[in-house]
């Protein structure tokens, strides 16, 4: 019997249409999917964006939900990370593909990456299946120009003293989950002198997504903010 694949999926920010046809194409057919949630009692939100995929289907599939929770104990990370490996190990094993689905984009700041190398070091194969980004699909929902010509774009996931320098060479920056850092954001933000144009989108491409023109002060976990800075 030869091995199975496992396959990473980019199911995009949000909104069902923005699925690839490569995406649907697999998750017609696959026979395993992966699906992680944040917490126990949470459901996937990346498992309810493909559901009307899985509804066509009129065969049996399997799906496995191993909690990747997000926090920063390095230990317990792996726990979950090596238990999620062990589960798909065992799918490969038996010839069984996977499809693990994530928001956006497998290899942007994706929960896929972990997996992917704790199964790749086994010498299983792996296939990498982009996905829209959040962070496109905001400045699409936001009517915003990312990157223009040779201007510079800054991708910041956390919020920190590295930021104050890395903004002087921006000229467009995105700053992603801004709920956990909205305050300190903004106290970075005020002290450049350049004019900006800031937008945030919370929910981007689902049924309660909204634009803010300027910085989000609720703690909406999906929440991106978009800096254009205009020289003086």
């Amino acid at each position: 019997m030869s091995s199975g694949k496992l396959m990473g999926i980019g199911v995009g920010p949000g909104n069902p249409e923005l699925l690839t046809l490569k995406a649907i194409n697999i998750l017609k057919n696959v026979p395993v999917i992966c699906s992680p949630r944040s917490a126990e009692s949470r459901p996937s939100l990346a498992l309810s964006i493909v559901g009307f995929v899985l509804e066509s289907r009129d065969d049996e599939y399997e799906v496995l939900d191993p909690v990747f929770p997000m926090h920063e104990d390095q230990e317990e990370l792996h726990a979950h990370w090596d238990k999620a490996a062990c589960m798909v190990k065992e799918r490969l094993e038996q010839g069984q593909d996977v499809a693990f689905i994530t928001l956006g984009d497998p290899t942007v700041y994706s929960t896929f990456a972990y997996l992917e190398k704790k199964i790749r070091h086994t010498g299983f194969e792996v296939e990498t299946i982009p996905g829209i980004t959040s962070f496109t699909g905001c400045a699409a929902s936001a009517h915003l120009s990312l990157g223009e010509k040779d201007e510079i774009i800054v991708i910041v996931p956390k919020v920190d003293e590295r930021l104050a320098p890395i903004l002087e060479h921006a000229d467009t920056a995105v700053i992603m989950k801004t709920s956990r850092h909205s305050k300190v954001l903004q106290d970075i933000v005020g002290k450049d002198p350049r004019q900006k144009e800031i937008i945030s989108v919370q929910n981007c491409g689902m049924g309660d997504e909204k634009i803010i023109k300027g910085f989000s002060q609720d703690k909406k976990y999906l929440s991106t903010t978009i800096i254009k800075f205009k020289d003086q």
